[in-house]
């Protein structure tokens, strides 16, 4: 009997089973002098102790105000040194940091301000180029009673635009409120956190993350300590990370990349973590890493294609580099090359997984191949399950037969906040966590994900998934990037589309050009019928392709086409 597509992740080392603040304290004990943050477009830098120090003095001004236990705490803004101190302030008095995506409009910010139940919302003042935060949030807080805002008045200048309105308060008064508290001479505040910090559960929630809402309204992850600290300890284990590690932390703050891969991973190690820009620029990245000594950089594939195609690059020493993170969609086999070679990160690591699972379930390891690398996302990680099932019977699948990945363990999230019908429908009754991702397990549990089971095009009564197409497109010699789609066909039900980035040194690309390339070399049903060049694709904050505005675009396409007469190309 074949071998079923079941792992589960040994490790001889037990989950923590501290809080986010309990971890922090023992950290920040034993590397008191150490590095912990730096924001390099302020200028501003911690220490374990200013960072324990400062995030003690917000904890205590916020339990001030009021906030407690349970109280949701928005947090609007780019990758900023206050976010993160922000996020260890709340752990400390168990409210729940929420994460407003900084694209959100107001009525997007309405929506989650409403469904979280936020009662406070600390938000940059502005952020380039076009997104006036001070104007929508206080638009949204005299819709929504009981809302109370606090700005950012501490971050750059050119980032600030407009004095803050005076009848909020300001961030900078929240920290210095905080550190009178603390100094004050009968140190009950000092005594009152020291309390409330030790009543912590470890099972508490403490973040909501809103889901991308590609259809209908986003859905709010609810995360505990438990989950998102262990997953951010396990990753660091894995990428070997110590308080000799400087990591660079491009990836958004407000996604689980960012909060949990960058600073639980690194801080619960003792390393530093270091901010390169707000939004992610390729150059600034670069240079972070060269005048750091970094030994991490963390970003999606697009980044690093970005930061390798950057005409400064080969003018960059990077040769600190040792590890970093790659995540949020597959890694092309020549990127992947290169960030090992040119940018010397030779145990770079491919993660995998989703926001309800804190977020990684799947991980290479330092000493896997360039194969396991770029065709896979590599194996379980240490004290989780997964397993590849039939979507339709749920039944586990053999290895080596495709099917959906689903997750179970310590890292799956607790639901979605107040919605208990959506969270049923996402993890089942044993607590299985079902992806919607399909994916084929191998023989030695290394797992390759080949996309949404609805990204799947069943062209003529064939099962094509897109990333395959992808992976070959890329050794064209002049596409740089390429998404591919199905778009809808009168004929075979879906066809295909290309969607192509072109390298520098290529003017134009035509269909027929694609389509000889394939011939021959893919099966006919998989050569692209259309082929659409740009130059750029639509991204999400946190750097991964919206395929639901391609696809809307390939069908108004594809409908022209098709009323212009038959393409050239197919059967």
């Amino acid at each position: 009997m074949a071998e079923l597509s079941y792992s589960s992740g040994p490790s001889t080392q037990p989950l923590l089973g501290d809080t986010i603040p309990a971890n922090f304290a023992k950290t920040a004990a034993a590397y008191a002098d150490a590095q912990a943050l730096v924001d390099r477009h302020s200028g501003r830098r911690w220490t374990y102790e200013e960072f324990d120090r400062d995030t003690d003095a917000l904890a205590v001004g916020l339990l001030d105000r009021g906030v407690g236990k349970g109280d949701r705490v928005g947090i609007w803004a780019q990758n900023v040194a206050e976010w993160a101190l922000i996020q260890y302030a709340t752990s400390k008095i168990g409210a729940i940091l929420v994460n407003v995506n900084p694209a959100y409009r107001a009525h997007e910010l309405e929506y989650v301000v409403k469904q979280s139940g936020m009662s406070l919302l600390i938000s940059q003042v502005t952020a380039p180029p076009h997104s006036d935060y001070q104007a929508m949030a206080t638009e949204v807080a005299r819709k929504v009673a009981g809302l109370d805002l606090i700005f950012l008045d501490t971050v750059p200048s050119d980032l600030l635009g407009e004095t803050v309105v005076s009848e909020h308060e300001s961030f900078g008064l929240l920290l210095d409120l905080g550190r009178r508290l603390l100094d004050d001479e009968q140190a009950k505040y000092a005594v009152r956190l020291q309390q409330v910090s030790g009543e912590l559960s470890t099972d508490d929630p403490i973040n909501i993350q809103y889901t991308s809402g590609t259809t209908g309204f986003p859905k709010g992850v609810t995360l505990s300590h438990h989950n998102i600290l262990n997953n951010g300890y396990f990753i660091g284990e894995l990428l070997g990370y110590s308080s000799a590690d400087v990591v660079v932390v491009p990836v958004p703050y407000y996604h689980c990349f960012g909060m949990v891969i960058g600073n639980l991973a690194a801080l619960s190690h003792g390393a530093s973590i270091v901010l390169p820009s707000p939004g992610f620029d390729p150059l600034a990245s670069l240079q972070a890493v060269a005048e750091e000594s970094a030994t991490s950089l963390y970003g999606v594939p697009t980044m690093f294609i970005a930061e390798l195609e950057h005409p400064d690059f080969a003018d960059l020493d990077l040769s600190s580099l040792r590890t970093g993170v790659m995540a949020g969609s597959p890694c092309p086999v020549e990127v992947m090359r290169r960030v090992i070679d040119d940018m010397h990160m030779s145990e770079v690591a491919i993660c995998y997984g989703m926001t309800e699972t804190s977020p990684v379930s799947m991980m290479t390891r330092v000493d896997d191949s360039l194969e396991a690398r770029t065709q896979t996302v590599g194996r379980v990680m240490p004290h989780l399950e997964v397993k590849i099932v039939d979507p339709v019977t749920g039944q586990t699948m053999p290895r080596g037969q495709k099917g959906e990945f689903c997750t179970r363990g310590y890292s799956v999230m607790l639901g979605y906040w107040e919605e208990p019908d959506k969270t049923a429908e996402a993890i089942d009754s044993a607590r299985w966590m079902h992806s919607g991702d399909l994916g084929v397990m191998d023989e030695d549990g290394y797992v390759d994900i080949s996309g949404r089971i609805k990204d799947m095009v069943i062209r003529g009564g064939e099962n094509i998934y897109p990333r395959e197409i992808e992976e070959f497109l890329y050794h064209h010699p002049k596409i740089r990037d390429v998404q591919v789609i199905g778009v809808p066909d009168e004929k075979y039900g879906e066809e295909l589309m290309a969607w192509v980035i072109l390298k520098d040194d290529a003017e134009s690309l035509t269909a027929d050009e694609v389509r000889q390339f394939c011939s021959g070399r893919l099966a006919h049903f998989k050569i692209p019928r259309y082929v659409e060049v740009r130059e750029s694709f639509p991204m999400t904050v946190s750097g991964k392709i919206r395929k639901v505005e391609l696809r809307e675009e390939g069908e108004r396409i594809a409908r022209g086409a098709a009323a212009a007469g038959p393409a050239a190309g197919g059967d």
